[in-house]
């Protein structure tokens, strides 16, 4: 009997370890892809930028070799890939360039698409699933966000088109978090506690979502979620998207 497998992008970050760490726990052959190099519970780390494989269509296929070898290795079939990987250039509509637009739509949105492209037959022969990092930010926004917040709300919609363009042939969801405590988020709070406190107020449930969360909604959505569950973008977000704010 054959392994399950999960591919899992941006895995060096705090989300990105959360989901290894909760794959591997429970028994998925883990392949992690970071454009940094480091450690992470996984049965193979692959050092890679993801727009790499954008135009590259050498490159591509090498990138796809690389991970059916492991596959063939692990005696394992891909279950589900997880497209975590994201870029937040910060701006707004005077000061973004067309460069922060191609790499952050590039980043956030495009690789998304090729990459589920790219293991779209070994997904389906597994009886897989796709899910998509969204984020908050694909509806409900704040000023200096115009680019990631354009990247995911178009990752949202990708994430309902493509399950209706896949019908019973491959599951595809989306989680969109708020605020999750990271180091990176963490770090752009360093020296403001009292704004990182008034963060986690403002949110109903009275704190911030944890990377475990996220990674544990992911494997719901991947190895238990039943198959009528498709094309749907699941808020986690501490009930902040249903608080109305008024200066009164």
């Amino acid at each position: 009997m054959k392994k399950k497998a999960v591919i899992i992008t941006g895995a060096l970050g705090g989300i990105g370890r959360a989901l290894c760490n909760e794959f591997h726990a429970h028994g998925f052959v883990v392949i992690a892809v970071d454009r940094a190099e480091g450690q992470v519970a996984a049965h193979q780390i692959l050092k890679e930028d993801i727009r790499s494989i954008l135009n590259d269509f050498k490159h591509r296929a090498e990138f796809r070799s690389k991970i059916l070898e492991t596959l063939s290795t692990e005696n394992a079939e891909l279950s589900g890939l997880i497209n975590n990987a994201a870029i937040q250039i910060l701006g707004g509509v005077d000061s973004l360039t067309a460069s922060d637009w191609t790499e952050t739509l590039e980043t956030n949105l495009v690789a998304p698409f090729i990459l589920s492209q790219l293991f779209l037959q070994e997904l389906e022969d597994a009886n897989g699933a796709i899910v998509n990092i969204s984020s908050i930010h694909e509806k409900l926004t704040k000023p200096g966000f115009v680019a990631y917040a354009t990247s995911k709300s178009a990752l949202s919609g990708l994430t309902r088109s493509m399950a209706v363009d896949l019908g019973p042939r491959i599951r595809v969801n989306a989680i969109c978090p708020a605020a999750i405590q990271t180091s990176m988020l963490e770090a752009g709070f360093s020296g403001r506690p009292q704004q990182f406190a008034a963060l986690q107020q403002s949110h109903p449930a009275g704190r911030i979502g944890m990377p475990d969360e996220v990674a544990n909604i992911a494997r719901y959505l991947i190895a238990d979620a039943p198959e009528f569950l498709t094309g749907s973008c699941l808020g986690l977000d501490g009930a902040i998207a249903g608080r109305l704010h008024d200066p009164a």
